[in-house]
């Protein structure tokens, strides 16, 4: 298992007096610790992509073999397989679709979720107004770039 160099390895506590990192540094562990996960992730993604187009090959045969078969599910040694079918909506004309669920007050068509960028730029413009039951949570994130040449 590949580490990051000692060298750069951030601090150990320290039980009976605090030590300080310069902040250059700790900048560059962080950066290198971000490039490892990088270079990992990718090389699992890489992996899991190859894996997942074989499993879609072999969910194919499958579906041909039952289809052939005229069958929605077999039970084998290894395991039940099931073909079964999935219908999802969508629409081209989002103005019409919303105007249908006016018309017809189906708002339970929608799922139930802030655009949050919008509800932000909603808020900013419109201060006074804020929807009862709204919730918002705001932290701190902290992120560390390569510095600029």
């Amino acid at each position: 298992m590949s580490t990051i160099d000692d060298e750069e390895s951030p601090p150990q506590e320290q039980p009976t007096e605090a030590v300080i990192v310069p902040m250059d540094k700790l900048a560059k562990v962080y950066r290198k610790m971000q490039q490892r996960v990088q270079e990992l992730t990718q090389e699992f993604e890489s992996q899991i992509e190859d894996i997942k187009r074989q499993q879609d090959l072999v969910k194919i045969a499958l579906k041909d073999q039952m289809l052939a078969l005229g069958v929605s599910s077999v039970r084998t040694d290894q395991g039940t397989v099931v073909l079964s079918t999935k219908t999802r909506y969508n629409t081209q004309d989002w103005d019409s679709f919303k105007e249908f669920v006016k018309e017809h007050d189906a708002l339970d068509l929608l799922e139930k979720r802030i655009a949050q960028t919008n509800m932000a730029t909603f808020l900013e413009d419109n201060p006074s107004l804020v929807p009862a039951g709204l919730n918002s949570i705001t932290e701190y994130a902290v992120s560390v770039r390569k510095p600029t040449k």
